[in-house]
């Protein structure tokens, strides 16, 4: 009798954890943090936006890898450093002699840093020769890219990450192939032919000096798509792989192994389209302005506060690369990460935030060696409110909940519910075994609170952990 009573309890004790598992494992904001989160390797702090008080923390003074929240960082210093309405300038000049339609000379490039730069603007730049009467050139396509210096590639980006738009090469003379202006790439799209034979491989905006080297295969419609489209180490080679059902496309933004390279090859392909004709021996090459040189015509990308928008709800790092060496190079003259870097730090410092606690080797929280703590990022936040620029600011971060990718941003999918829809405006952040949030909520009690969580070492994806914490905030506060 009494082991059937206590198999009874037993059943009756699962049965009860089963239906209300949060209210006995989880009671308290520790306890419901502990249960998602564990107790460490995460950085957590929630901040009053009225006071500036910090009203919860949890280790919130270690330093964990933020990953893409440091864009919150990059994004007030770039709107401080350059201004709202800052604009980046590509010009088009020429050299020598124009001789019944033909220029006795060459043509120049000359990068400003410019992330919107399109194929569209190759067209204006052939009409723009063609307005100054020149049809035909005689010598080479030169683009000078001096404004940014050292490495193309900011420290700690694995080789594997190389292929793909989120870790392209930046130059000051480079090119997006649509509007999310992932700078440094070509859109590759992959569709699928006749049951046999290769699937048809188009780019965009074009080749671009780039090469393609298809070894997919169209299958029958009940096949699985394992389509794989990547750029061959330290080449110019696209290699696509696997097999695409009948009736199947895909796409993949694949890095440029040279930005000021394949964007020359790129406008000389549409110049040529566009009724521009080159000598034989015409080459691409990099080269400084001459003093001598010509302007021509003069490109301006959007103002820097429309570029924030697919900046930070698309979190793009190309954008973050641009900004943190185009900051140096209108500051000190030279367009250099680490200048970039200082800026940045000189920035915090101005605000008030401990720099001591914050490191970063990039601007786009891409690297594992970065390190900030939750405390410092929602000071962040709340100093920051005190900026001529914040509405600019507040309206680039993703919407929780919003469809629309551009308002929605990398939250549109998550805290998408009627009760949560619009109340938390947030930055992603995701590096491998990395999941983090930072932004603003608005808690049930109808404050605002601006909240950081940081996580690190993680061996399953938190997104989830990470939601169920931001909605006890606000069921809570």
């Amino acid at each position: 009798m009494k082991t059937k009573r206590i198999i009874l309890l037993i059943l009756l004790l699962s049965i009860i954890t089963s239906y209300f598992p949060y209210k006995i494992q989880a009671t308290t904001l520790d306890d419901v943090i502990e249960f998602q989160l564990g107790t460490k390797d995460f950085s957590i702090s929630l901040r009053s936006l009225d006071t500036g008080t910090i009203i919860y923390e949890k280790h919130g003074d270690v330093g964990i890898k933020p990953a893409s929240t440091l864009k919150l960082l990059t994004a007030a210093s770039a709107l401080d450093t350059l201004g709202e309405n800052y604009r980046f300038t590509t010009e088009l000049y020429y050299d020598g002699d124009v001789i019944d339609q033909k220029l006795i000379g060459n043509i120049y490039i000359k990068g400003g840093g410019d992330p919107t730069l399109q194929e569209e603007n190759f067209k204006t730049f052939a009409s723009a020769l063609k307005r100054a009467g020149i049809s035909t050139i005689s010598g080479n396509l030169y683009g000078d890219d001096g404004m940014f210096i050292g490495s193309q590639l900011t420290p700690g980006i694995a080789q594997h990450d190389e292929s793909y738009y989120y870790a392209a090469r930046v130059s000051a003379l480079t090119m997006s192939p649509d509007d999310d202006y992932d700078a440094s790439t070509i859109l590759v799209h992959v569709q699928a032919n006749g049951v046999g034979k290769s699937p048809v491989i188009q780019t965009e905006p074009n080749m671009s000096g780039m090469q393609i080297l298809n070894k997919a295969l169209t299958t029958k419609a009940t096949e699985k798509n394992t389509i794989k489209i990547y750029r061959e180490y330290n080449t110019n080679q696209i290699v696509i792989t696997g097999q695409i059902p009948v009736g199947n496309t895909t796409k993949e933004w694949i890095s440029l192994h040279d930005p000021t390279i394949n964007t020359l090859h790129a406008i000389k392909h549409v110049l040529k389209e566009s009724g521009i004709t080159f000598s034989a021996n015409s080459s691409i090459g990099r080269k400084s302005l001459p003093g001598d040189a010509i302007l021509l015509y003069t490109k301006k990308s959007i103002p820097l506060k429309k570029i924030m928008i697919p900046f930070l709800k698309l979190s793009n790092n190309s954008i973050a690369d641009i900004l943190v060496k185009t900051m140096a190079k209108e500051r000190y003259g030279v367009g250099s990460l680490e200048h970039g870097l200082q800026i940045m730090n000189d920035y915090g410092r101005k605000l008030g935030l401990e720099m001591d606690q914050w490191a970063f080797e990039d601007g786009s929280g891409m690297s594992h060696k970065n390190r900030i703590t939750a405390n410092q990022l929602t000071n962040l936040l709340y100093v920051v409110k005190s900026e001529s620029f914040y509405p600019i600011f507040y309206k680039s971060i993703p919407i929780g909940g919003r469809k629309d990718r551009l308002v929605g941003g990398s939250l549109r999918e998550r805290f998408n519910t009627n009760s949560l829809m619009n109340r938390v405006v947030a930055k992603t952040g995701y590096i491998s075994g990395v999941y983090t949030l930072a932004g603003y909520l608005t808690a049930n009690s109808g404050k605002q609170y601006g909240f950081t969580i940081l996580t690190q070492n993680q061996n399953t994806v938190k997104l989830s952990s990470i939601d169920h914490v931001v909605k006890t905030f606000i069921e809570n506060y």
